[in-house]
């Protein structure tokens, strides 16, 4: 398992928890389908300056197809300045949904149906 961590440039004007949220809203969707995404948290720093997103992936390939020279390219373009990714080996995971300690990617990866669980 892989956790990455993103961070944009700072964004030029203050940008309120609500105004984050709505911007994060319209962009979210389009992680529902990501391959080895088990999920994404987005931030904004107290600075309400500083953005980003904390994600967690089944393994390394899936984070790296999804960050390609073209995505870097449209954020770059979107927010003025490249993007950081930092990544981090996640061997273990304290799931509290579950009450589970993971020390593998959960099998809802493999299989979003939830009444295949």
């Amino acid at each position: 398992m892989i956790v990455t961590i993103v961070r944009f440039p700072p964004t030029s004007e203050p940008l309120s928890v609500d105004q984050a949220r709505q911007a994060f809203a319209q962009t979210a969707p389009g992680y529902l389908d990501k391959p080895g995404l088990l999920w994404k948290a987005y931030l904004r720093a107290d600075d309400e300056r500083t953005l980003g997103g904390v994600y967690w992936w089944v393994d390394r390939a899936s984070a790296e197809a999804v960050y390609t020279a073209e995505w870097f390219a449209g954020v770059t373009a979107k927010y003025g300045g490249e993007p950081t990714v930092e990544w981090f080996d996640t061997p273990v995971v304290v799931d509290r949904r579950f009450s589970m300690i993971r020390t593998e990617a959960p099998l809802e990866s493999v299989n979003p149906d939830p009444a295949e669980r």
